[in-house]
């Protein structure tokens, strides 16, 4: 049976995560999904897995001032492993080669159920995120939660323990973000006894980088608290322009350093230009949602998820070779598939701001 020990827990103390957090100098990059991709299992798995694209886009960061990203695993994908670690390898390789450290997610309650390896979803045109899948899905989640599943549970302590045990010492991994906003999409509380599993295990291998899973972003007082007290670091995520200040002096109580692992909603106004000089000012790493406008459609809106149903029964769906729109204001993403920016002003303002050259 699967348990839960509570041998040597191990969470850095504060002194120990300022000093890792100090070393790194300011952290500024972007979560990042391939343009050809819809969702973190097509990113890596084969036939999807496009290593020339990423290197290509990654570029593209790097030329911002970029020197971070955060990425999604699925856990699915350790179905695969030896293969997938080959892909997840030369992943590694190439975020090397551009001094980009990245942050890898394990698990996320965002999105849709019922994940599957193979053929992905196609994309819903001009909706946001239509294909992207929950690690390992709300179903699972509650099997968890009411039956205490020890098929589930087994499968999935594999696949995060192996992982950790293997890249607990690789220097070309920054951080492992643990779970993804534990009880979004409806599943609340539920969340919290894998959650709580998901925390022992990765305690038991305690890698060489910091753990964490975030505060603000999470649902429910029990699963909040549980990030709080076992995270090394403090990761947030913020959207909303007026919440980003109070959001941060909140937090700066915990008294351990702040890293905003998701953040830039045009709409909302937390814009580049309004949110780089306050994570400037405050010291803290940031991580912008999306790099380059694809298949996940992520420039477009969250209200455009409430038209998925009635525009995927249409058969409104974007097919291999179709052309992708674009809304007039962007919601996240940087770039269009050609490398050509969304806004020149915006690009110029990230590169003046992290003393990187001027636009060419």
């Amino acid at each position: 049976m699967v348990g839960r020990k509570r041998l040597n827990v191990s969470v850095w103390n504060s002194d120990q995560a300022f000093s890792w957090y100090n070393k790194q100098g300011w952290l500024v990059g972007c979560n990042y999904l391939p343009s050809s991709c819809i969702n973190q299992i097509e990113m890596f798995q084969e036939g999807t897995f496009k290593l020339d694209e990423i290197a290509k886009e990654i570029s593209w960061a790097k030329d911002l001032g970029f020197n971070t990203l955060r990425v999604y695993l699925h856990d699915l994908l350790w179905q695969e492993k030896d293969q997938f670690l080959i892909r997840f390898n030369d992943f590694l390789d190439c975020c090397q080669s551009f001094k980009m450290k990245p942050i890898i997610v394990l698990f996320d309650d965002c999105h849709y159920p019922f994940p599957q390896l193979g053929p992905q979803p196609l994309p819903v045109r001009g909706i946001h995120n239509s294909g992207w899948k929950q690690s390992p899905g709300h179903q699972i989640v509650t099997e968890i939660f009411e039956l205490n599943a020890q098929k589930h549970l087994k499968r999935l302590q594999t696949y995060t323990q192996e992982l950790l045990e293997l890249y607990k010492e690789d220097e070309r991994i920054l951080m492992w973000d643990l779970y993804n906003e534990p009880g979004q999409f409806g599943i609340g509380e539920k969340s919290y006894t894998l959650l709580d599993y998901v925390w022992n295990w990765a305690h038991e291998i305690r890698p060489s980088q910091p753990l964490t899973s975030c505060l603000d972003g999470s649902i429910g007082n029990s699963i909040i608290s549980l990030n709080q007290s076992k995270s090394d670091i403090i990761t947030f995520h913020t959207y909303e322009a007026e919440k980003l200040e109070p959001t941060i002096k909140k937090l700066r109580k915990t008294g351990r350093p702040l890293m905003c692992t998701e953040y830039m909603a045009r709409e909302y106004g937390t814009t580049f230009e309004f949110c780089l000089p306050i994570f400037k000012k405050y010291n803290i790493a940031c991580y912008n949602w999306g790099l380059v406008a694809g298949r996940s459609q992520t420039n477009f809106n969250w209200e455009t998820i409430l038209y998925l149903n009635e525009e995927r029964d249409k058969g409104n769906l974007v097919k291999e070779g179709d052309s992708l729109i674009e809304p007039d204001q962007w919601f996240h993403d940087i770039f269009r598939r050609d490398g050509s920016p969304y806004s020149i002003e915006e690009t110029t303002f990230i590169k003046k701001i992290l003393h990187n050259k001027e636009s060419q």
